[in-house]
């Protein structure tokens, strides 16, 4: 069974129908991680022009409750929405170029432990994105000759 297969699957094996609208956006979402809902919508409006963006809005957000989409803020305005992988990860977005990078999980783990330890909260990890400057932009900039 391939992967799309089993997520139109795991879609009807929680009572939910598979519409073509459903299928299509999440055929999207599978061939490229991390789109915007206006992506999603502009991908599947090139083969079926009978879909809107409420439409795609509320797709996700069922995908969302069903455990199948994870949805992130990068900080650029809009969330971008990915498959809910086996193995929970983070991202690290430069707040100069706007690169990101993927983090695995395990680098938090002394974190996650460390707060249920000292304050007894349980803090859920599963997609974050964490804020700063990649190596590139910390670079020191090169100062053009003849300018101040």
């Amino acid at each position: 069974m391939s992967h799309h297969t089993g997520l139109v699957e795991s879609v009807r094996g929680q009572g939910y129908r598979m519409t073509p609208q459903r299928e299509m956006i999440l055929d999207a979402i599978h061939q490229e991680s991390h789109v915007t809902a206006d992506d999603i919508y502009q991908r599947v409006c090139a083969k079926t022009p009978a879909i809107n963006l409420a439409t795609v809005y509320r797709t996700l957000e069922l995908l969302k409750e069903l455990g199948i989409v994870t949805a992130i803020d990068t900080g650029e305005g809009c969330v971008h929405y990915e498959l809910a992988g086996e193995q929970p990860h983070h991202h690290l977005v430069c707040e100069e170029c706007g690169h990101t990078l993927e983090l695995d999980c395990d680098v938090l783990t002394p974190l996650e432990q460390e707060l249920r330890r000292r304050y007894g909260f349980l803090v859920n990890l599963n997609h974050l994105a964490l804020f700063g400057t990649c190596p590139e932009c910390q670079k020191p900039k090169r100062k053009v000759k003849g300018k101040h």
